[in-house]
């Protein structure tokens, strides 16, 4: 694996916990919106138009993420989301990722809970995943 791609891989487990997979096609709309693990929404996220955006200058190393139609975007990548898979209660979101360095081909494995919050598992053998809540600006 070249250095361009080892910074790529870290940067996305970093900031996502991401892992290789295969490519496939779609988002889900209970998934879309600003989520972040821990912190103030108004100090990540700001109103752009419609929609919301990372706050400039960007925290590259906040533990968020934007869900918008059949896009996943992080503080330091962009990324489209090709499948989503429902495995059990998780969704198994497939990703093409781009960031200044390289493309890369990743899967998030996610749930929402009970409580409107959403879980981001590391992999399949995580029972407890990461706490991520919805900011609404």
């Amino acid at each position: 694996m070249n250095v361009a791609r080892c910074l790529c891989a870290a940067t996305l487990a970093v900031v996502f916990g991401l892992v290789v997979v295969s490519r496939c096609n779609a988002a889900e709309s209970g998934l879309e919106g600003a989520w972040l693990q821990d912190g103030a929404c108004a100090e990540t996220f700001s109103r752009a138009g419609k929609g919301i955006a990372f706050k400039k200058p960007v925290n590259v190393f906040a533990p968020a993420f934007i869900i918008t139609g059949n896009r996943l975007r992080t503080p330091t990548a962009s990324c489209s989301i090709k499948a989503v898979k429902t495995v059990g209660d998780r969704r198994v979101l497939s990703l093409q990722c781009a960031t200044a360095v390289a493309v890369e081909d990743v899967r998030a494995i996610v749930a929402l809970s009970s409580d409107g919050a959403l879980l981001r598992y590391l992999n399949d053998q995580d029972a407890g995943g990461s706490r991520y809540e919805r900011c609404s600006l």
